[in-house]
């Protein structure tokens, strides 16, 4: 028995990471803004599955969650910080308000997610955290400073992570991709058929969560093109 937090986990690459853990078996906790998405689907009364309501921006929200998710399956072994938005600020734009929100949810939500989860990860021996960073985080192109600012931080902080909890199992894995087929990248003028799919994601996240500790993977980059 494995269990997993997931946040971010109502679409996107969270939610086919979701789909491809239970597939396997997994035990879920899913972090959600709307539960009532999740009638009707595979995920809804499922006893392997938590569905819990979760806000980013909200303090308590991950005190309750972890609460909740040990009450239920009495044991925590791994986190995935997929839970991220995008702003679309530039460094001549005066607009710190997005830009707070930016480093509220992409940096310090899952800082104090991670942070609540910690004591059980310990406790696995074994825990793992994953945390969805993306190659904006790695290099900068075009002029959507505000952003990559928020994930070179997170970056850092997956390393903060990886620091604090070697030495009692805990191994933290960034994983930066380029664009994924999600609503996220909506808007760009790709082919949606030809960039990274959510799925590719899902089956490395798989593959990660299931390596011993002597195989530890600190960071994925995954791209669709050639990058010079």
């Amino acid at each position: 028995m494995k269990v997993i937090l997931i946040s971010g986990a109502s679409r996107g690459i969270g939610r086919s990471i979701a789909e491809k853990l239970l597939q396997d078996d997994y035990y879920l906790s899913l972090g959600v803004r709307e539960p009532k998405y999740f009638q009707n689907t595979v995920f809804a009364n499922h006893e392997r599955v938590l569905i819990q309501p979760y806000e980013a921006k909200d303090k308590q929200s991950p005190i309750d969650w972890v609460k909740t998710t040990i009450d239920k399956f009495g044991r925590l072994d791994g986190l995935i910080n997929c839970a991220g938005i995008l702003e679309r600020i530039q460094f001549e734009d005066d607009n710190e308000e997005g830009l707070d929100r930016l480093f509220e949810v992409n940096l310090k939500a899952p800082w104090r997610l991670t942070r609540e989860a910690f004591p059980y990860l310990k406790q696995s021996g074994k825990g793992r955290i994953i945390n969805l960073v993306s190659m904006s985080g790695k290099r900068v192109k075009g002029t959507l400073a505000g952003y990559s600012m928020s994930k070179f931080a997170f970056l850092a902080l997956s390393q903060s992570m990886r620091n604090a909890g070697w030495e009692d199992g805990i191994r933290v894995t960034a994983i930066c991709p380029s664009f994924v087929n999600t609503d996220m990248a909506k808007g760009v003028k790709l082919d949606s058929e030809t960039i990274t799919q959510p799925e590719d994601i899902a089956d490395i996240v798989k593959t990660i969560l299931e390596l011993p500790n002597t195989a530890y993977v600190g960071e994925v980059l995954i791209n669709f093109a050639l990058e010079k």
